[in-house]
């Protein structure tokens, strides 16, 4: 596994470290945070989404970012982007996915 460090939660001193990763082969953003309190997770876990089952999958949790790393998220998000564009180009798709002459 690649991972390309983004950022961590620049008011993280020598412990609490939510960070961010780009994992631009399996095309994924992964992060590290504080992990839900039992309250949050019922409340996501209650949360429905129209055609999805309501709770949290056994593989799955719920993490918290601080408002604060709002400008590595977003530094995350692009990077992703670019790493995604970069590989449908090399595939000779374009930078939506579209291999020549699909509508």
């Amino acid at each position: 596994m690649q991972l390309r460090f983004v950022g961590i939660d620049p008011d993280t001193g020598t412990s609490n470290s939510p960070t961010v990763w780009v994992r631009e082969v399996a095309e994924e953003l992964v992060f590290q945070g504080w992990k839900a309190d039992t309250e949050l997770a019922r409340e996501c876990a209650a949360f429905h989404v129209p055609g999805h089952a309501v709770g949290i999958p056994s593989d799955e949790t719920v993490i918290r970012m601080p408002f604060r790393m709002i400008p590595i998220l977003r530094e995350a998000c692009n990077a992703a982007e670019r790493a995604a564009q970069l590989r449908r180009a090399d595939e000779g798709g374009d930078a939506h996915g579209c291999a020549p002459g699909d509508a």
